[in-house]
């Protein structure tokens, strides 16, 4: 008896800054169960320049255009694009990976459009190491999650929390704590800086009830986050040092963490929750 092949979960790249690139370029040169099927960006023209080098040439569209020509969606792209991304494939039923988690606080009908219809948001564990442990923790009694951010000053120039409220932190020379809060209100004043903080609260004990503190450090070069977990499984820390991608704002395992949601989609052997 023969057996069809399985079949390949067709993705769709929305965004093309370094981590939709990077996510590309993967995909093209060949990732087992998955076919690189479109991509989107602002700029086609320009896109398609980018892109002439593929081995297997895909449809450039607008973002409107994709969800007909794929299973599952990747958005890589500014947050104020997510409704526009999510909302046809969630509508249909397919999947959404959303990178701009901190857009999803203000959109929560989304996740209300994928239960209705039984389509899925997933967002990946990006810089934040031990998700899976913050996760599994929060099946039992979490009593308290507290975030420490430093970032190297390039990395957050030009965030709304700073030019608000008047904070210049260009020539600084020691650390500066430039925010104390929650990873809500982060959300909303270091839109391109802290989705990894809100996938945390998502993931644990709510995104008002975790709190955060943020530093700029100019002796810094990679983006660092200390958490530290208290339940009544396990207490633990645990600390990342991140390398910049060619976005300073956006850690290289961001890219590679989304590679690695994607794998496990069809894999016969998954490793961890």
């Amino acid at each position: 008896m023969t057996t069809s092949p399985p079949k390949r979960i067709r993705v769709a790249i929305a965004g093309l800054g370094a981590v939709g690139m990077k996510l590309v370029s993967s995909l093209d040169a060949g990732i087992d169960g998955l076919e690189l099927a479109a991509v989107s960006a602002r700029d086609i023209p320009a896109a398609k320049a980018r892109l002439a080098d593929l081995r297997k040439p895909v449809p450039v569209v607008a973002i409107e255009e994709l969800e007909p020509l794929a299973d599952l969606v990747v958005e890589c792209a500014p947050a104020a694009l997510l409704s526009s991304i999510a909302r046809p494939f969630l509508e249909k039923g397919k999947t959404v990976v959303v990178l701009s988690a901190g857009a999803l606080l203000t959109q929560m009908d989304l996740v209300d459009l994928a239960r209705a219809h039984g389509g899925q948001i997933m967002v990946p564990t990006g810089a934040l190491i031990g998700l899976d442990a913050v996760t599994a923790a929060a099946q039992g009694e979490i009593t308290s999650v507290r975030m420490t951010t430093r970032k190297p000053v390039k990395g957050l120039l030009g965030a709304p929390y700073l030019v608000e409220n008047n904070i210049a932190i260009e020539d600084i020379k020691e650390p500066l704590r430039i925010f104390s809060g929650t990873p809500r209100e982060a959300a909303v004043g270091f839109p391109a800086n802290l989705n990894v903080a809100v996938a945390l609260g998502l993931a644990g004990i709510g995104v008002d009830r975790t709190t955060l503190d943020i530093w700029a450090d100019p002796s810094l070069d990679r983006n660092t986050h200390s958490i530290e977990v208290i339940s009544d499984s396990a207490s633990f820390t645990m600390s990342i040092a991140n390398i910049p991608s060619e976005n300073p704002k956006t850690g290289r395992i961001t890219a590679l963490s989304v590679l690695a949601l994607l794998k496990k989609l069809g894999a016969p052997l998954r490793v961890g929750t």
